[in-house]
């Protein structure tokens, strides 16, 4: 089987947290998430990771990062630029913004052929969440036989403040739409919500939700190229602000037939540092990992 590429999207700007949470030292040993992450994906059996991050970020997520996995694995690194749009789009004057988390994936497009998946960079996944992955690819993933794994909406709350996610409908196994919920928290009485468009709206603790956790192919990305134009044509929304989301194109390739996602069921947790009130939570939780013996020293 070709081993699967691990794409890390890390070029986010970590405004909410205050910093760049993607090279933040959160384990006993100085370990950044991202080395959990990688080191379950080649128990996994990845072969190759690419960083997905700002081009003047190259030389420090070299420095910290990607030497020390150069042996192990092959690493490249992909960087999200503004100007980077298909079709002889240009970006609106004044915008700072990354585009999003589908930007994100389409920047990576000349650094992997055949199967990979994709994360977050902040988000740690837990070890069931990679093997769910591995042995997805090894059954066989193509552009439209793909995979996500699913989270229940329950374990990805934070006590620090409201988050987005992916909300799915899923039937016999397989994700039938997927829509971008804001502001999802849990109230005092124990409901969690989302912000509706007048009022806030219920969710089920157990709906399976996206982490962006998901096992793709290369050949979508002559899709993605189309879908990414014809979204950039229709320009709604503030164009400094809006994003072009990994989970809404996948809902419109859904929707369109083109790809069939199954959805995997993890025995993992997530956990994940939305803001800088989730820091310490998140050592507390890596530091009892390592003294439980469930991962090694990464550093």
């Amino acid at each position: 089987m070709e081993k699967p590429a691990l794409v890390i999207m890390a070029a986010g700007m970590g405004s909410r947290y205050g910093g760049l949470k993607q090279i933040d030292p959160l384990g006993p040993n100085g370990e950044m998430i991202l080395d959990y992450s990688i080191h379950d994906a080649l128990l996994a059996g990845f072969g190759k990771v690419v960083f997905v991050i700002k081009r003047e970020m190259e030389e420090l997520f070299h420095q910290k990062i990607g030497s020390r996995f150069s042996e192990r694995l092959e690493v490249a690194y992909a960087f999200q630029e503004m100007e980077d749009l298909p079709g002889g789009f240009l970006p609106p004057e004044g915008r700072q913004r990354p585009w999003g988390t589908g930007h994100a994936v389409y920047a990576a497009r000349k650094a992997v052929s055949g199967p990979f998946s994709v994360i977050n960079a902040d988000d740690f996944l837990g070890r069931d969440s990679f093997l769910q992955l591995g042995d997805f690819f090894r059954k066989g993933c193509t552009g439209e036989a793909l995979a996500m794994v699913g989270f229940p909406l329950c374990h990805t709350l934070s006590g620090s403040g409201g988050v987005s996610r992916g909300v799915c409908q899923a039937e016999k196994g397989f994700l039938r739409a997927i829509v971008e919920r804001g502001d999802i928290r849990r109230d005092c009485s124990g409901v969690i919500s989302w912000a509706g468009p007048e009022n806030r709206l219920p969710l089920p603790d157990k709906t399976p939700v996206s982490m962006n956790v998901w096992a793709l192919h290369s050949d979508l990305f002559s899709w993605m190229e189309a879908d990414l134009a014809q979204w950039l044509e229709e320009g709604a929304g503030d164009p400094m602000k809006r994003e072009y989301f990994l989970p809404a194109f996948i809902d419109r390739m859904i929707s369109a037939g083109k790809v069939s996602v199954a959805l995997l069921e993890t025995r993992s947790k997530w956990y994940g540092v939305t803001y800088q009130a989730d820091r310490e939570q998140m050592a507390q939780t890596l530091a009892a990992f390592y003294q439980e013996g469930r991962y090694p020293a990464l550093r």
